[in-house]
């Protein structure tokens, strides 16, 4: 399903010029693009964190099961 049109971003852009002026308008997209960087950059440093973390635990396993497998020899 489509629940945005074109008419509804004109809609926005229209609500926001007649909110905030053609003065600010450019601020505020310089502060949302800012937001979004800040935002994207800390999800890409979470899931690698995660990726890192995870890595041992892998191994841990691995390490495990090649225990286990001489046991049963």
């Amino acid at each position: 399903m489509n629940f945005f049109s074109p008419w509804h971003l004109l809609l926005v852009v229209l609500v926001a010029l007649l909110l905030f002026g053609p003065s600010k308008l450019p601020e505020l997209g310089r502060g949302f693009g800012r937001m979004f960087r800040e935002f994207k950059d800390a999800t890409n440093g979470l899931v690698s964190d995660e990726s890192n973390q995870a890595a041992p635990a892998r191994k841990e396993v691995n390490t495990n099961s090649s225990v286990e497998e001489e046991a049963r020899k």
